[in-house]
């Protein structure tokens, strides 16, 4: 069975991801950090969970070992937003951890798989980044940073790459209302995550990225999706989001 590899499968765009690329058949390997959540995931379709925190050597090698010498599909998820203040109020502490899971950790588990996508005599890497790695926002300096550097990764092992099966392809989605995303980044806070989608007629949701990585993936072997970029109708940018109903007739 062809196995495919979803980090931050424990809730979110990794989980829907996992549970599609099941129905569509892999052997999925799920990982995550939090092993209650992972299990209860991989029972579902009979995947394969591995407790997992990419910024840690020892959790990537334990993720590479399970998922085997043969792998067609990575799906770098793992990731998040810690905070949201302007540069002058910066808590760098969050800064060095977005970058330490976005960037060092899309890039450990990418760099230990890839022998089992070369044993497999090709495949595909989906990183799912977002469309704030496409410029600068207000008080989203650290986000949008890390996420150009998880791109520009992405940019450059397409380079590197090139003259090997192996595709390469940049999800970048806009405004998904995802299980915890605003709650990691406002440290828990509720009401401030919940403003996030206040008065937007029908966000992103978890399963609209995943159905976006099974396309991607589904694609006859020569044709490779460089980068994606999927926002609800209501945003046309980063910082452009219409609150309220949209304009119809």
């Amino acid at each position: 069975m062809t196995t495919a590899v979803v980090t931050g499968a424990s809730s979110g765009i990794g989980k829907a991801t996992a549970r599609a690329l099941a129905a569509d058949g892999y052997r999925v390997v799920l990982a995550a950090r939090r092993a209650d959540k992972l299990a209860g995931i991989a029972e579902e379709f009979g995947g394969v969970a591995v407790t997992c925190d990419v910024t840690k050597p020892e959790d990537v090698a334990r993720l590479a070992e399970a998922a085997g010498e043969d792998v067609a599909v990575l799906v770098n998820n793992a990731g998040g937003a810690f905070g949201l203040e302007p540069v002058a109020e910066a808590e760098l502490d969050k800064w060095r951890a977005m970058y330490e899971v976005n960037v060092l950790g899309t890039v450990a588990v990418t760099k230990a798989l890839l022998p089992a996508l070369r044993a497999n005599g090709g495949g595909t890497i989906v990183t799912v980044t977002s469309i704030a790695g496409d410029g600068a926002y207000e008080k989203g300096a650290g986000y949008c940073g890390v996420k150009a550097a998880e791109r520009y990764a992405s940019d450059a092992l397409r380079l590197e790459l090139n003259g090997e099966p192996i595709r390469i392809c940049d999800l970048a989605p806009g405004l998904v209302e995802s299980e915890g995303f605003s709650l990691v980044r406002f440290d828990g806070d509720e009401a401030k995550a919940k403003a996030v989608y206040e008065g937007v007629e029908n966000p992103l949701t978890e399963e609209d990225v995943a159905e976006c990585v099974r396309w991607v993936v589904s694609l006859p072997a020569h044709v490779n999706i460089d980068r994606m970029t999927v926002k609800p109708v209501a945003q046309a940018a980063p910082h452009k989001l219409h609150r309220g109903p949209l304009a119809r007739g």
